[in-house]
């Protein structure tokens, strides 16, 4: 017999106390093609069963200590020893001795003789039978184990019977028997479905017609569940109907995530609010059903009021946390805010529309109220005066009371827009408007603000081009000191030619910094100030510094540095021909990111001047430890020199500040004669304003210099003082602060 052979017959153990006997079993056994494993106790048996499973046991019945009838019992009690044949072998051939080897386990018996044949065809047999059984359970669990992934089983009704329902079927209702009857059944069906369900049947059974259905159970102990039916009539050879065999499957889980992913499709994850293509699907039909009974329908659109410092400094989670407490509130605020399925409404009568009044989350911060019918603006109003009052109380989050305001555009149709997109723009107007006016109110849309909207729009996109099309230009205004009458420094401002006119930097650089083309027009303003400098140096032999405006963001950018050096370097001049201004306003609000790339631009000889500085909040502990060399007095103190004496105080002040402090002082917007003539007094000596020049392109520039600076043909220029010459004495008029001046 071949090992092969050998192997496909089994792993086969003789447990037998006799030694002569067991080793004449084995030889035999083991000459007709069995794997043999040879033990002498059932002790023995049962220790080596924890490690390794047999084909098939043969146990000797009678054997001292642990007997065959014993060893067989435990080996039952063992999990992987139930399902071994186990076959006894004994010497008696009583029948009380037969039935008690059934009754702890054994497979089969056999009566000892020396007919080996015999013994080897019937251990052939039960080797084959219990490779049949374990085939056909594995089928069975394979069968249950996709019956229960599928959460599904079988069930089969007779005529004159109650419904038999398989093991799995009976799991998959919650069912304790497998007997049921119809009307029983029928009475775990909600009463909202049972009498549809009841005529349903009633039609199947008197057609003899396959039947599906889907069906909600509720099962005592047990969650509410969706099943779905189907069956097939069971018919006699004859055509004789028996009844019906189907299977029932439990879909909960299935339409549940059906429900979620509508939900999804449909409404906020965060808020739960109907999301934009719910919110844009309910205002068609609100304004579809506004046009055909002839009706005023309103939107609102509500914008949080600096929702992103609350963002910035608790965190997303607080203001995800806030986002969910405001549109709490907002959904009080109208009449209808359920989530209404679009099916609903599609079935609905006409006089639904009131049910599409909702809040909705556009996204962010932005949320709309949609009002189907209003009787006047006046209510609309009052729905908006509602949303504010409603924002008025504090909104608890991250430990702490946070204070929310809201900017609330309305409009109204038809008066405000057609369709859905013009409401949305009118709305979204009128709220800018708040805005603009402080926030914290609403306002309706009006035409003005129509023609303000689309101004700004084009002036958006007009400016996104003026760098393709060269349309931006530098001005330049000289600092001076006026005090030896010398040029020290330029300040160069962005003007942009459009068309034919010169637009106010007002007017466009606010637009450029909320749509971030600051960064590139402060860039190109770099480049363009290096090549003027360059010229300068060339024609007139100027080597002062341009100062050129930047914005705080352009300063956290880390590869300012390089912009820089890339900038000078093309154009062929130093470093320290640019200075650079920031306001005292930007350089505070994100200092701790300015700070590094201050000292690397000071590192490579650029000097950092503080614009406007007065007007903002400064930490006067910053400015000891920040690497600045100069400090720019705003316009405003500089405008009521000479008028009041609190004007001069605040001057006086900063320029000893500036002084301890080691750096140098430049008044801005100096006009009259008057401010000059204070400012020199005062131990300012560099200035720039109106009285000295204009601010002018590079060519006009250059014709100042050499037809009024050199020479000093300038009217400024008549009181300038040579070193070591007196101040000039105080105005008339003019009244000093209290105090010495130094």
């Amino acid at each position: 017999m071949t090992e092969a052979a050998a192997t496909e017959l089994g792993l086969l153990w003789i447990v037998d106390d006799d030694e002569v006997g067991l080793m004449a079993t084995a030889a035999a056994l083991r000459a007709r093609g069995f794997e043999v494993v040879e033990m002498t106790s059932g002790e023995e048996a049962l220790v080596t069963l924890e490690a390794t499973t047999p084909d098939l046991i043969v146990l000797d019945a009678l054997m001292p200590g642990m007997d065959g009838f014993e060893t067989c019992r435990r080996l039952r009690q063992v999990p992987h020893g139930e399902s071994v044949p186990v076959l006894m072998l004994t010497g008696l051939d009583d029948d009380a001795s037969i039935e008690h080897a059934y009754e702890v386990g054994a497979t089969d018996f056999f009566i000892k003789s020396r007919q080996w044949s015999l013994l080897a065809g019937r251990l052939r047999y039960l080797l084959r039978s219990a490779r049949t059984r374990q085939e056909l359970e594995r089928s069975q669990t394979r069968l249950a184990r996709a019956q229960a992934l599928a959460r599904m089983g079988s069930f089969e009704w007779r005529v004159g019977h109650t419904i038999h329902f398989s093991d799995e079927a009976r799991q998959v209702l919650a069912l304790r028997d497998s007997e049921w009857g119809l009307s029983r059944l029928l009475r775990m069906v909600p009463r909202a479905e049972r009498g549809l369900l009841t005529l349903l049947l009633r039609d199947v059974r008197e057609q003899h017609c396959a039947f599906v259905t889907d069906m909600t159970i509720r099962a005592k102990l047990s969650r509410t569940r969706m099943l779905h039916v189907e069956a097939e009539p069971i018919v006699a050879d004859t055509g004789q109907f028996l009844g019906y065999s189907g299977v029932v499957q439990d879909v909960t889980d299935r339409r549940n995530a059906e429900d979620k992913i509508r939900q999804l499709a449909h409404f906020d994850a965060l808020t739960g609010l109907p999301n934009r293509r719910q919110l844009m699907w309910r205002a068609e039909r609100a304004l579809d059903a506004a046009r055909r009974k002839e009706h005023i329908a309103a939107m609102l659109l509500v914008d949080l009021d600096r929702f992103k410092n609350i963002n910035d400094t608790l965190g997303h989670a607080a203001g995800d946390e806030l986002l969910i407490e405001i549109a709490r509130r907002l959904r009080a605020c109208v009449r209808h805010s359920d989530q209404v399925s679009e099916g609903a409404l599609e079935a609905g009568s006409g006089r639904n529309h009131r049910a599409l009044e909702a809040v909705g989350r556009l996204g962010g911060d932005e949320f709309v109220c949609l009002l189907p019918e209003v009787q006047s603006e006046a209510d609309a109003e009052r729905v908006a005066a509602r949303v504010l009052d409603a924002l008025a109380e504090p909104v608890f989050v991250a430990g702490q009371d946070c204070f929310v305001t809201a900017s609330v555009g309305i409009a109204l149709f038809p008066r405000d827009g057609s369709t859905v997109a013009d409401l949305l723009r009118s709305a979204d107007m009128a709220m800018y408007a708040v805005k603009e006016q402080g926030r914290n109110g609403s306002a309706q849309f009006s035409p003005q603000l129509g023609g303000l909207g689309r101004e700004r729009l084009e002036l958006e996109s007009a400016l996104h081009r003026a760098l393709e099309r060269q349309e931006l230009v530098l001005y330049y205004q000289p600092k001076v000191d006026a005090v030896q009458g010398q040029l020290v420094g330029f300040e160069a401002l962005m003007r942009w030619k459009r068309g034919d006119r010169l637009v106010p930097p007002g007017d466009f650089i606010p637009v450029a910094e909320e749509t971030g083309l600051i960064l590139p027009m402060s860039e190109w303003a770099l480049a363009e100030a290096s090549r003027q400098a360059r010229l300068w140096q060339d024609r007139l032999g100027l080597n002062q510094a341009i100062a050129v405006n930047l914005p705080n963001r352009l300063f956290e950018r880390p590869d300012l540095v390089e912009k820089i050096h890339d900038a000078v370097s093309q154009a062929g001049v130093a470093h320290c021909s640019l200075k650079l201004e920031i306001t005292e306003t930007g350089l505070m609000k994100d200092l701790h990111a300015v700070i590094p790339t201050l000292h690397r631009l000071t590192a490579i000889g650029v000097e950092i001047s503080i614009d406007d500085f007065g007007t903002g909040y400064s930490s006067l502990s910053y400015l000891t430890s920040l690497p600045l060399s100069e400090l720019k007095i705003d316009r405003s103190f500089v405008r009521d020199l000479g008028v009041s004496p609190q004007g001069a105080a605040v001057v006086t002040a900063i320029i000893a500040l500036a002084r301890s402090l080691g750096l140098s002082v430049v008044a801005e917007g100096v006009e009259t004669p008057r401010q000059l003539d204070v400012l020199r007094r005062l131990g300012c000596r560099v200035m720039q304003g109106y009285l000295f020049a204009k601010p002018m392109p590079g060519d006009e520039v250059e014709r100042w210099v050499e037809t009024q600076l050199r020479p000093r043909k300038a009217e400024w220029l008549r009181d300038c003082v040579q070193d070591g010459e007196a101040p000039p004495p105080v105005p008339p008029g003019f009244v000093l602060p209290p105090g010495p001046l130094q």
